[in-house]
């Protein structure tokens, strides 16, 4: 019937975005169009009825492996660090999602209870029942593992129906396609294909969880306007890694 609205596909997603989403390519810091941009995109998505929860990186803050490569910072107390860095794009996502209209909590894997809620797996389904936007940051609360990690970790324990992980690029591809003109991209994969070719979806402890809970991993372009609505209402966008 014409003017019908078409509706979400899936009841609940979860969004992993890097810390490199939220700067200029090539730079660091927070970047404000750049937060606008994201923010309008998560609003049109949640506009359809679909629950959100989103994992952030920090890498445009502090990137926590590379620090602790230098020798002078133990691993453990860089990816500390790095955890304050996904916080405190968590902070600058919900400001933004508030200044347009989203309701929104930050739930942080470590205590830090002056900005954000401890993440409690009841509370955060309670949330984004009614109709919240979850941000989740400080990874899982543990050095030595990504923010890859967590977004697998945290799909799972929420129920999540799909795994989407914004890129800048739009999908997996056979080889890097900056440097390889030749590649070509994968419209969809098994994981086993993914970790017997070494795509690098994500990483292989990520990988290999949503192998095992038969989580679907969605790689896109989340830049590109209006696809993660597209994604939620189930359009064929990026690449999708499944069982």
């Amino acid at each position: 019937m014409a003017g019908t609205q078409v509706g979400p596909k899936y009841k609940r997603v979860l969004l992993k975005l890097s810390g490199e989403a939220f700067a200029k390519s090539g730079t660091f810091g927070l970047d404000p169009s750049e937060l606008t941009l994201i923010g309008n995109e998560i609003k049109q998505a949640l506009s359809s009825g679909t629950q959100v929860a989103i994992v952030v990186g920090g890498g445009n803050i502090i990137r926590g492996a590379t620090l602790a490569e230098s020798g002078h910072i133990h691993q453990a107390t860089a990816d500390q660090m790095g955890m304050l860095g996904t916080v405190i794009n968590a902070l600058a996502l919900k400001e933004t999602l508030v200044g347009l209209g989203v309701p929104c909590r930050v739930m942080s894997a470590i205590e830090i209870k002056a900005v954000a809620e401890p993440f409690i797996r009841g509370r955060a389904l309670r949330h984004m029942e009614k109709g919240r936007v979850v941000i989740l940051a400080a990874g899982t609360g543990n050095p030595f593992f990504t923010t890859d990690t967590c977004a697998s970790l945290r799909a799972i324990e929420l129920e999540c129906e799909i795994l989407m992980k914004g890129t800048k690029v739009d999908g997996v591809y056979t080889a890097d396609p900056k440097k390889d003109p030749s590649a070509t991209r994968y419209e969809s994969l098994s994981f086993a294909e993914a970790l017997s070719k070494n795509l690098r979806v994500m990483d292989m402890t990520a990988l290999a969880m949503c192998q095992e809970h038969k989580l679907p991993v969605l790689v896109f372009d989340f830049k590109k306007p209006g696809n993660i609505a597209r994604v939620v209402r189930g359009e064929s966008v990026g690449t999708v890694v499944h069982a």
